[in-house]
């Protein structure tokens, strides 16, 4: 086995001394070691049993060469003629050459540390795994570049008449010509990469990260506007894309507002609706906090503020229904738009009329409360309508049931709604039995419907109002960097963030926090002072792992048999049916957080 490896004459300037010379984000190209590796083989696939005759490798950085690797390896077959043909390597070449055994090893130890690239990636990287594994080597995990991937995206006609190795080396004016060989293939691979760089360059694209998810789908015009997220901090915060006329088209949020807005014009964003965005796009505001928590709650509140056209979720939280106890002689449940100020109680928000009817019928099949509308006098003197003769109502409409009955059977409706959910599983669980015994298995599914329906509107209320019912909850937690990020929720509404100083006392930067904090008056209901999704991204932060409870004014409980406890058989089956359905027809599974005690 022959290996050298050559350095590059001191002083020399590498390829790229001038290139990239602003300050990019991510890790720069310049910064990277590349490998850029070829092999020879006795045939197309190694799934056919097919082996490595030759391996050859350039080891580079910021344009220069830091060293060459090149073997010719044993494969103890025979090599094909037309193999030997196109490449120069004859069975009499290889007969003393070292195994795979001894020049795989090698070959991994000089690329240790590096990104590997080859042109047509896929067919050399896959050699080598396969050996790799079949020898019990562990594959070191190196990120992968295909040259030949990356010219289709930037490569037109009119540069070269096609992506072959051969085809780039002259379009791109290697010194070496492709021939075939391992070392020579490899060389040429290495213009290749660079001309490709310098091509990127040009498009914006100056880091590993920008290079991994590049798209030819990225417009020119899109790329031009790249300098609008020059003057954007390196902090987590919420951007603002604006058009000619200050109008928001889009709010997003992001831990570092740069690296996320830089995106949109250079590399990763391939989305056409965002594209189009960008298109109208002519200025872009960041607003920094203190801690990525406060920037998504900063995003939730702007969408709901500006509702931009280009952001689908969040623009509409007042759009919501609530399920309405009465509060009357004879209570009845209602679908209703907004929480009054009537001592009723409400089970809600709904985002959708659909979930919240299914909850209402989950519960009008356990408890036989009237469904009819309109206020009752205390002695009603009506007829019975066909859902008292069926059985399902209590009928006060007719005075079959007096005023004690009637409250008992709202008072553990009201149970069910508040504190527990029981009666409803049970009473809904039984009727699917009895439908599965008679093999009614479509009917059995909307009664599972509606009890999912029911317990995750009422997990989802009892864990809203456990933490909206506490007027002031401060918590901390150790970030990444070792720094404590503090915040100050008051009624489920985030009233302060901040991340305490080093050189800070921090009872006394706490109390300071808490003086400054927004003040919070609470309205109606199980979200009296923000949106439902509001309150939930804190609840999610507050249950997160490392969390410490700094103050809290009031009791932070879940009932302890809640809805809640019930959560886990409708995941398992939401999932199980996920499975069954394809995976471009599949919705996202909503996660439920389970509950703090």
């Amino acid at each position: 086995m022959t290996t050298a490896h050559l350095d590059a004459a001191p002083g020399t300037p590498g390829r790229w001394s001038s290139q990239m010379s602003f300050d990019e984000l991510g890790r720069p190209l310049r910064d990277l070691t590349f490998c850029v590796v070829d092999l020879e083989t006795t045939g197309a696939a190694v799934s056919q049993g097919c082996m490595i005759t030759e391996i050859g490798a350039v080891k580079v950085r910021a344009g220069e060469v830091l060293g060459e690797f090149q073997t010719l390896v044993n494969p103890h077959s025979e090599i094909p003629p037309f193999i030997a043909v196109l490449t120069g390597i004859t069975n009499s070449m290889v007969a003393g050459a070292p195994t795979i055994e001894s020049a795989l090893p090698a070959f991994l130890e000089f690329a240790r540390g590096s990104v590997l690239v080859a042109h047509n990636a896929p067919f050399d990287v896959g050699f080598l795994r396969h050996f790799a594994d079949q020898l019990g080597h562990r594959w070191p995990g190196f990120e992968v570049l295909d040259t030949a991937r990356l010219a289709r995206r930037v490569i037109t006609r009119d540069d070269a008449p096609n992506c072959k190795l051969s085809s780039l080396a002259i379009a791109f004016g290697s010194t070496t010509t492709p021939n075939h060989r391992a070392l020579e293939d490899a060389r040429a691979t290495v213009d290749v990469l660079h001309g490709l760089f310098e091509r990127l360059g040009s498009l914006g694209v100056h880091t590993i990260e920008e290079l991994q998810t590049f798209s030819s789908r990225v417009t020119s015009a899109q790329r031009k506007k790249r300098h609008l997220a020059e003057d954007l901090p390196h902090a987590p915060g919420v951007y603002l894309f604006r058009d000619d006329r200050s109008r928001v088209l889009y709010v997003g949020t992001s831990r570092d507002l740069r690296t996320r807005v830089r995106s949109y014009f250079t590399a990763s964003e391939t989305r056409s609706r965002m594209g189009e965005m960008v298109g109208l796009a002519t200025r872009v505001d960041g607003i920094e906090c203190a801690t990525p928590l406060e920037a998504e709650v900063r995003e939730l509140r702007l969408i709901a503020l500006h509702k931009p056209r280009y952001n689908r979720r969040s623009r509409f939280p007042e759009k919501v229904h609530w399920l309405k106890l009465t509060n009357e002689p004879w209570p009845r449940l209602s679908l209703v738009r907004t929480v009054l100020d009537d001592d009723a109680d409400y089970l809600g928000p709904f985002g959708s009329r659909k979930r919240a009817e299914k909850t209402l019928a989950a519960l009008h099949d356990t408890f036989p409360i009237r469904q009819c509308s309109g206020r009752l006098p205390l002695a009603p003197s009506r007829a019975a309508c066909v859902l008292a003769e069926m059985g399902r109502c209590l009928a006060p409409c007719d005075g079959s049931v007096d005023l004690d009955v009637y409250a008992e059977t709202v008072a553990t409706l009201r149970d069910n709604l508040l504190s527990r959910a029981d009666e409803v599983v049970d009473a809904i669980s039984r009727r699917m039995d009895a439908l599965s015994a008679d093999e009614r298995y479509e009917d059995a599914g909307v009664f599972r419907d509606r009890l999912s329906a029911f317990v995750r509107s009422a997990a989802r209320t009892q864990r809203l109002r456990a933490l909206t019912r506490c007027p002031e909850v401060v918590a901390a937690r150790r970030e990444d960097d070792g720094r404590w990020a503090v915040h100050v929720i008051r009624s489920g509404r985030l009233a302060a963030a901040g991340v305490i100083p080093t050189d800070a006392h921090a009872g006394d930067w706490v109390d300071q926090l808490q003086a400054s904090a927004e003040t919070v008056i609470p309205g109606l209901g199980p979200t009296p002072a923000a949106t439902a999704e509001e309150t939930e991204k804190l609840l999610r932060w507050l249950e997160s792992p490392g969390i410490r409870l700094v103050h809290l004014d009031g009791e932070w409980t879940c009932p302890v048999h809640g809805a809640t406890r019930h959560l886990a058989v409708h995941d398992a089956v939401e999932h199980s049916r996920q499975e069954m359905v394809p995976f471009d027809e599949r919705r996202p599974l909503t996660t439920v957080h389970r509950p703090v005690r």
